[in-house]
């Protein structure tokens, strides 16, 4: 079987990892790594693979940056190249990126099968670039690989046939447990035992300007209290600079260049509360038992906050600012670990896809 992965952006790398290794030890199957370049930052795409020890892409599209609908049209023009002169049995695409859905597109018309990893997950928030892309993916997807139990539920409401739903765990819990071992802290000059850890890049926070103004400055009041650590996304910086703002307590608060995975695995382990509005690192903390505050009003990641460690705090930053209070008084809410986040889950995709007649349909053990 000729199996084709599909990368783009950041999130994808620690996904593609694990699955990429486990067909690695399968007999019979031949792998084809395609990176659309959807990121292209040297922080935020070759320093995950060499961290992750993915191999290099057989393929590079280089799309580079764009508005999302010229960046989705130019990766379906590359893509369907690629396609017809691989000719891959099953592609493989991962979250819910551009790279994601103009795969799919371009799958889809050519007849091939797709198999969408991190399949069902819904914030009910079409205003979200990233919704649109799951919809049409999960529409098109041949296997809809689940990472939580909500996603079966999302899938079958919007019509999925039940027989294409597999409920296989968190393939980037399989990453987290793999590589904790080697996290290591970057080293920050002058920051103490206990920080938080702050990242942003959602436009619903950094491209409105009010909304941003008021995140920044509530980080300073926190920082009065709490260090902070903020690894500042390129489009962050940008909008933090277009806005002329400079954080007061300097000394109290680390602005970083992004990290790498292993730099950022072990800040968030060692960190007193984590303030995202990343999707993957609300995950990365319910498995690492790490408090978080998400600044968003919903996520597609819910098993995060019934179960977990995740609470959403929206743009109110007198919540956020009464949570971290909580958190910093021994009062942060606790929370377990989600079903299938064993480390595991790359195995069950690759039993699901290699041995669909002899595996359950639906649960994998």
């Amino acid at each position: 079987m000729h199996v084709l992965h599909v990368v783009g952006a950041r999130p994808n790398f620690m996904k593609v990892a694990p699955v990429h290794a486990a067909f690695r030890g399968r007999p019979g199957v031949r792998q084809t790594l395609v990176h659309t370049g959807q990121h292209y930052d040297a922080n935020l795409s070759d320093i995950f693979f060499e961290q992750l020890q993915i191999p290099r892409p057989d393929v590079s599209l280089e799309v580079g940056s764009g508005s999302h609908a010229v960046q989705t049209a130019e990766i379906m023009i590359r893509f369907e190249k690629t396609i017809l002169e691989r000719k891959p049995d099953l592609v493989l695409v991962y979250g819910d990126v551009n790279s994601t859905v103009a795969a799919t597109l371009v799958c889809a018309k050519l007849g091939t099968k797709i198999a969408h990893v991190e399949a069902g997950l819904r914030s009910f928030d079409r205003t979200m670039p990233e919704e649109i892309n799951r919809l049409v993916t999960d529409q098109l997807a041949d296997m809809l690989l689940i990472p939580s139990e909500e996603a079966e539920e999302n899938l079958l409401r919007e019509g999925v046939a039940r027989g294409k739903i597999h409920f296989v765990g968190n393939v980037m819990i399989d990453t987290l447990r793999t590589l904790l071992p080697q996290a290591r802290m970057p080293e920050i000059p002058g920051l103490g035992d206990k920080f938080a850890l702050v990242t942003l890049h959602r436009p619903s926070n950094v491209d409105e300007p009010e909304t941003l103004q008021r995140i920044l400055e509530t980080l300073t009041t926190i920082s009065e209290s709490l260090q902070i650590v903020f690894p500042v996304h390129p489009r962050t910086k940008a909008r933090i600079e277009s806005l002329g703002f400079h954080f007061e307590n300097s000394n109290r608060i680390f602005t970083i260049p992004p990290t790498g995975y292993l730099e950022c695995l072990a800040l968030q382990q060692r960190a007193v509360v984590v303030v995202t509005d990343s999707g993957g690192l609300q995950e990365e903390t319910t498995a690492l038992g790490v408090p978080c505050l998400t600044v968003r009003e919903n996520t597609e990641r819910p098993i995060t906050v019934t179960h977990g460690t995740n609470t959403l705090v929206g743009t109110d930053m007198k919540l956020l600012l009464k949570e971290v209070g909580k958190i910093q008084a021994g009062r942060g809410k606790g929370g377990r670990i989600p079903p299938l986040w064993d480390g595991c889950a790359s195995e069950r995709i690759a039993d699901v896809i290699l041995h669909p007649q002899i595996i359950p349909l639906r649960k994998v053990a």
